[in-house]
């Protein structure tokens, strides 16, 4: 390989890994050993022994592979890719043409070919011949060809023996060249005199007639050009030419060519200056001052900057051993399938649209496990899916400094409960953990042996006990690392009998009815009623499910079974103020038994409590508190779920509240902070209580009117319940809730759910958490108590790093769900993740996950909001991005790219991010100038702080499609469903002949413009015309054609893939109901907010102030 010879793609990756990043490959001495170029060993950092094709190797315990410096005299414009990945890989640096340097000898540079003639007054001195570079390993050496020509007129042809260089001049005797006799032996080796590389071929080989050097091949595209001979001097009677340098590839469009005077190697990369090498020029002219040559510092490494110093990050995920373990951990972990290179910023104001055409989602970061010998090693090292479990940081910053440098929120964003498609279930006797720090085997811990392994969080080394050695699926023993446990970072366990206090509870539901007069006329309750029929068989549960109902208004109603009787009895209470159980007997009855018996009171209570009763001013009132109060007390034995239905605000009895919301401050931007916070701490007491005795309480509000959600919902926020929102609810004037009511009972009555849970997260040694968020009790620093999970319930937890994690190159987080589910299992659900640390803030911004950190940031936000003030908050969210955009800015500069100063520069993982940003900003939670009424706001707040990543991000940013012409993309052979083209928030992208679909997450509208295909509105909506589309429209009609079954689909896979229904609303374009559509188009400016273009150009001022 010659200094200006890119090596074939295939082996670039093979070639960087083998000889250390940035370096020199090793020379090869007369008998096959290895030796470096200016160094007396291997290269600074680099194992003793090399492992062929993965590096260095991990045989040696203790050997820390680290930074790899170039062992070339010119330094490295940029850093090296991470191994193994998809990147393109850098160019090697290469030394001159040299030859070995032994060691312990000053170097010399080598002699040149010969050039010009010699200065007068001197002999001629015969050039010894070009050994050429040694070969690779694994390569035969090729001895090179001397550039022999053709034979002189008169002359017969004689193959040469040595590269004899030019004949010699008049009046000179001719001095045969000697051979090269290559480097002396190394220390304790024999002199082996080395074979000339001319002459006639050897006994037993064949002749391989010389051929010239034909130098670097041609560039892709370029035709092959042979090089012109070195000429040597002249011959008599003619005159001296100079030979000419290698002209190199053709000049790039719209550019001039300049003839080079030195070997130019290939064009610069965009965005990069042309630096022409010096070449090897040789002994100088007369008149001209000797300069040495330089070696030829070859191409621009692609993916690098100029100015950005030569480094390799550390990317191979070895695990170091703890404190006082400094003999062994050394993993070859492999590469993550992450962003890793340097990457050309996006100034998102050159305009063009920032939104991709499809939506992106996540993908769980994988490894190349390479095995090491003596070391059983995982084989299958992935990261749990990022839907359940994912980091803001895919890079994680090496020192607290760092990370407060990158101003990015640091945490993870976990859904342990989240409905998976393929979960594996391990029953095991006993269940492998860490016995100091209590972390669950898992993919990323390293056995040092069959019997010993190495935990990924504290280091410490595990025995392994004999169970673990028989592998359960194919019944081999002595292959521990090739568990379920060790290869799947989402597991699930049935628990042995010590992770029981007590035996598993029977799931018991209690619902809580409101019975007031504005309650009952909403119609709701015939609603819940049909809703149970449908699903009382689907509730999760054994043979011991137990149910009970509570009603309640200005009294307590409780309802039972007696036995051999088919007819429910109602007990009523009236002292709210002091309430008592009237009874322990059939209030909880037992669902298998006594089926029949409660689908009739199912079918009884919306007539018992029926709008066309004679209604007193007592049924007016609702005794929340006491009805919660009394349900606490009969809950207690068992645990379990209440459901509580609230339509008006508790105005009697424990727990009584007033009205606080001032209507003409709802478009304010200074929202008291008093009415974001719980009015009185008696529903926060009772869920304590609640989550003591492993009791959850679920809110349904259905309020038309204030009922002060933010006291309220304490009940739910503490008792790790649940929390939902139909304001407006009525069945005749809003049918679009009543839908969304109706679906949402029908999931909810018939998922499963997980009792008497506790959750706790690990993480590496020097991280800690400090802020949760969700729906829980914290117990613990690290120990969430979650008396009820389900699968729609998500959680966030804020990191900070507490010691530098310099000493060691990855961090793990692990989430383990301990639960009892409904058939009365004690199960265990483990999640893991693993990351990288890096050193630098541009690998930190370059490798963001920008879905986390948004939802990250929104919690942060809402919490601010609480406790300082709505202006706050949203001044600290702006920060937040102009801090990150400012920061990258600086690290692009330092890289030396060029940015414009009123550009706003972005790494390709955070394109989307001031989109979001400006989004977030005009959510119901935090915007300000708009009216927005005080349940609702504070119901937002809590849909941000309990929401799971997936589901949050369709609220925070809709999604707009076209779907008038959807038959063109249909594809008739594949059973998945088409989903169009994903469309910027804008009216500019919405036409008067298209019909339109806006996904808001809660609610869909379907916008049908006023010159739309007749065709198409009377195959999907069953009108001859625009004109005749009813208004309003909440439903689809069921039409047998291809138009209306590709919409019907689109609709039905957008609410499977949610935990909540959204009820889709028809609406025409030129009706007053337009606003609901136009309004969610983020992009636009309105009266009291800006447009994206506007915000992008406000934040560039900022960033440039």
């Amino acid at each position: 390989m010659y200094p200006n010879h890119q090596p074939p793609a295939g082996n670039m990756n093979r070639n960087l890994q083998m000889h250390g990043h940035g370096s020199a490959p090793p020379a090869v001495g007369a008998d096959g050993s290895k030796y470096y170029n200016n160094l007396s060993g291997p290269p600074t950092g680099m194992s003793n022994s090399l492992n062929n094709n993965n590096g260095p190797s991990s045989n040696a315990t203790g050997d820390y592979p680290g930074m790899y410096p170039p062992t070339s005299n010119t330094q490295n414009p940029g850093r090296l890719d991470w191994p193994g990945s998809n990147a393109p890989q850098p160019y090697q640096t290469l030394p001159t043409n040299a030859g070995p340097h032994p060691p312990g000898q000053p170097y010399h540079p080598p002699k040149l070919n010969a050039g010009p003639p010699p200065l007068p007054g001197h002999s001629f001195q015969p050039p010894q011949t070009n050994a050429g570079p040694p070969p690779l390993p694994g390569q035969q050496y090729q001895p090179p060809r001397s550039n022999a020509g053709p034979p002189m007129r008169g002359q017969s042809f004689q193959p040469p023996q040595t590269n004899a260089g030019p004949p010699p001049l008049p009046g000179q005797q001719y001095q045969p060249p000697q051979k090269n006799a290559g480097p002396p032996p190394l220390p304790g080796q024999q002199y082996q005199p080395p074979k000339s590389s001319a002459g006639p071929p050897l006994p037993g080989q064949s002749f391989q007639p010389p051929q010239t050097n034909a130098g670097p091949p041609p560039l892709p595209g370029q035709q092959y050009q042979p090089p012109k001979s070195n000429a040597g001097p002249p011959m008599p009677g003619q005159s001296f030419q100079p030979p000419q340098t290698n002209a190199g590839p053709p000049p790039l469009p719209g550019q001039q060519y300049q003839p080079p005077q030195k070997n130019t190697g290939p064009p610069p990369l965009p965005g990069q200056q042309y630096q022409p090498p010096k070449s090897n020029t040789g002994p100088p002219f007369p008149g001209q001052p000797y300069q040495p040559p330089q070696t030829n510092a070859g191409p621009p490494q692609p993916g690098n900057q100029p100015g950005y110093p030569g480094q390799a990050p550390n990317n191979n995920m070895n695990y170091p051993a703890g404190p006082g373990q400094m003999g062994g951990m050394n993993r070859s972990f492999g590469n993550m399938n992450m962003r890793d290179r340097s990457e050309v910023p996006i100034n998102l104001l050159q305009g063009g649209r920032i939104l991709p055409k499809e939506k992106e989602f996540e993908q769980a970061t994988s490894y190349e496990t390479v095995g090491a010998q003596g070391r059983l090693i995982p084989p299958n090292r992935k990261n749990c899916n990022p839907s359940v479990m994912r980091c803001t940081l895919k890079s994680i910053p090496n020192t607290q400094n760092l990370l407060s440098k990158v101003k990015l929120p640091f945490g993870l964003i976990i859904h342990p409960f989240k409905d998976l498609s393929s979960l594996p279930v391990i029953t095991a006797g006993s269940i492998v953990r860490c016995r100091r720090c209590r972390t669950y085997i898992n993919p990323f811990v390293n056995f040092l042996e069959e019997r010993r392994w190495r935990c990924n969080m504290c280091y410490s080394v595990n025995d392994t006990p004999e169970e673990f050695l028989h592998h359960p699926v194919s019944k081999t023993y002595g292959e521990p690392h090739t568990r379920p446990e060790c290869t799947n970072s989402t597991i699930e366990f049935i628990a042995p009998q010590e992770y029981m206090l007590r035996p598993p509870q029977p799931a018991v539901y209690l619902i809580l009815l409101d019975v007031s007069h504005s309650a009952v006329e909403t119609g709701y309750l015939q609603v819940v009623c049909d809703a149970l029929l449908e699903n009382l068989s689907q509730l999760p549960g054994d043979k011991r499910t137990l149910v009970g109902f509570l009603s309640y208004n200005r009294t307590i109603h409780f309802y039972r079974l007696l036995e051999g009787s088919s007819q429910p009895q109602m007990i009523v209470v009236s002292d709210v103020d002091d309430v008592f159980i009237p009874t322990c007997e059939n209030l909880l009855m037992n669902l298998h038994d006594k089926k029949e018996g409660l689908m009739e009171l199912l079918r009884q209570l919306p007539n018992i409590h029926s709008s066309s009763s004679n209604f007193t001013e007592e049924d007016t009132y609702s005794a929340l508190g006491a009805a919660l109060e009394v349900a606490s007390k009969l809950m207690a034995p068992y645990g379990g779920r209440v459901s509580v239905f609230q339509q008006s605000i508790p105005c009697i009895g424990p727990g009584k509240l007033a009205s606080r919301e001032d209507p003409n401050s709802r478009a304010s931007s200074k929202v008291p902070t008093a009415m974001l916070n719980p009015a009185t701490d008696y529903y926060k007491k009772m869920a304590l209580d609640c989550s003591a005795n492993q009791v959850a309480i679920d809110f349904f509000f259905l309020n038309s009117q204030y009922v002060d959600i933010a006291t309220l919902s304490c009940a739910s926020r503490f008792s790790a319940g649940d929390v939902h929102h139909y304001p407006g609810l009525h069945h005749k004037h809003n049918p679009m809730q009543v839908e969304r009511f109706a679906r949402d009972l029908d999931r909810y009555f018939s998922r499963k759910i997980g009792f008497e849970s506790v959750m706790r997260i690990r993480c590496t040694k020097g991280l800690s958490f400090h802020s949760f968020h969700g729906n829980f009790f914290v117990r613990s620093t690290d120990l969430l108590s979650l008396a009820n999970i389900n699968p729609d319930s998500g959680f966030a937890v804020n990191i900070n790093i507490d010691d530098s994690l310099t000493d060691i190159s990855s961090v793990c987080f692990q989430a383990a769900l301990l639960y009892t589910s409904s058939k009365g299992e004690r199960r265990i659900r483990i999640h893991t993740l693993c990351f990288p640390i890096v050193k630098t803030a541009k690998e930190v911004l370059e490798n963001v996950d920008c879905v986390a950190s948004v939802c990250l940031l929104s919690k942060m936000a809402v919490d601010r909001a609480v406790t300082s003030s709505l202006t706050d908050s949203r001044d600290a969210i702006m920060n937040a991005l102009v801090d990150l955009l400012k920061v990258y800015k600086e690290c692009t500069r330092e890289a030396g790219m060029p940015v414009a100063s009123n550009g706003v520069y972005v790494p390709a993982c955070l394109k989307l991010f001031p989109l979001y940003i400006h989004s977030l900003l005009k959510h119901p939670s935090i915007r300000t100038g708009l009216s927005t009424r005080l349940d609702d706001r504070v119901f937002a707040m809590i849909d941000l702080k309990i929401q799971p990543a997936t589901f949050l991000m369709q609220s925070i940013h809709p999604d707009l499609y076209r779907v008038d012409d959807m038959e063109k993309l249909e594809n008739e052979q594949s059973e998945k469903v088409t989903v169009p083209e994903l469309l910027p928030l804008s009216a500019e992208y919405v036409s008067s002949s298209g019909c339109y679909l806006l996904d808001c997450g809660w609610a869909m509208y379907l916008l049908i413009g006023r010159n739309s295909s007749h065709e198409w509105i009377r195959d999907v909506l069953d009108c001859e015309q625009f004109s005749n589309i009813q208004e309003p429209m909440y439903t689809l009609p069921d039409m047998d054609n291809v138009r209306s079954k590709i919409l019907t689909s689109l609709i039905e896979h957008f609410n499977d893939n949610r935990p909540h229904h959204a009820p889709l609303r028809v609406i025409r374009d030129d009706v007053r109901e337009r606003s609901l559509f136009m309004s969610r188009l983020h992009q636009d400016r309105t009266e009291s907010t800006t447009s994206l273009q506007e915000f992008l150009m406000h934040v560039a001022q900022k960033i440039s102030g």
